[in-house]
């Protein structure tokens, strides 16, 4: 699979077929290992995605918290 960026859900959705493949124990050495360095990425840019979503979400309350305090 070419490494694009993809949604939050793909990538969630691709990792699990990554462990449901790793969890097969009927791949070669090779594809397991290219199987789990692309589960790697994927798991760091879903990491990466949250950490960038939860950052907004406390921006956002916070602008709210500062909205309700002037009123």
């Amino acid at each position: 699979m070419a490494q694009k960026k993809l949604k939050f859900q793909e990538a969630m959705k691709r990792l699990d077929e990554i462990v449901n493949a790793l969890n097969q124990n009927d791949l070669d050495l090779e594809e397991a290992m290219s199987l789990f360095e692309e589960g790697l990425k994927l798991s760091k840019q879903c990491s990466d995605q949250l950490k960038t979503f939860e950052a907004r979400m406390d921006q956002l309350l916070h602008q709210q918290e500062e909205t309700n305090d002037e009123q």
